[in-house]
């Protein structure tokens, strides 16, 4: 008799979790999706590095998140690592012209950008798509900024924007009762 065996499936789990984001819907059917699935290893890297990036920005729920990851029984990243605009000049990243946001300088922090508004929405549908199918799995998971970006700053991931979803098979959801942090 095997006792608790719902844990040893979670790394195939995830990645079942990470073809929804792959076959998510793409703007012009350009795929510029970047995924991975940490480790424990990883996951204990990312943690950490999510407490140096606290310190370095002071945002505290950055060490709430940390602890979220550490716990967390896999953690799957979701990025975009933009290849070029949509071409339809429509204004929304904040340029006249894909041509005028394509020529300007990317600023570097966390994230990297200006990129294509279309782009960004991809990811947003992947991510999306990626924690829908984790919750049709009965897998706890929070879709995370603070992982994704410590991710992409200490360039953990080759993505220009990134968002991390920890998963979770337990009794009681790691990401619901977290403390509040200001």
């Amino acid at each position: 008799m095997k006792l608790n065996p719902e844990i040893e499936i979670i790394e195939s789990l995830a990645k079942t979790i990470l073809v929804a984001a792959r076959t998510a819907p793409k703007g012009k059917g350009i795929d510029d999706i970047v995924t991975c699935l940490l480790d424990g290893k990883e996951r204990e890297e990312l943690a950490n590095k999510m407490e140096e990036l606290s310190a370095i920005k002071g945002m505290k729920f950055l060490l709430r998140d940390a602890k979220n990851v550490r716990d967390s029984d896999a953690v799957v990243l979701i990025g975009l690592k933009s290849s070029d605009a949509s071409g339809l000049d429509c204004g929304a990243c904040g340029f006249e012209t894909c041509k005028g946001m394509l020529e300007t300088k990317k600023v570097k922090k966390e994230f990297s950008g200006p990129h294509c508004m279309i782009k960004y929405l991809d990811l947003g549908i992947a991510v999306g798509c990626a924690a829908s199918k984790a919750k049709d799995l009965c897998i706890d998971n929070r879709i995370m900024y603070s992982a994704g970006a410590a991710a992409c700053y200490f360039e953990m991931m080759d993505a220009d924007v990134a968002m991390a979803l920890p998963l979770s098979v337990r009794g009681k959801n790691i990401f619901f009762d977290r403390p509040s942090t200001r």
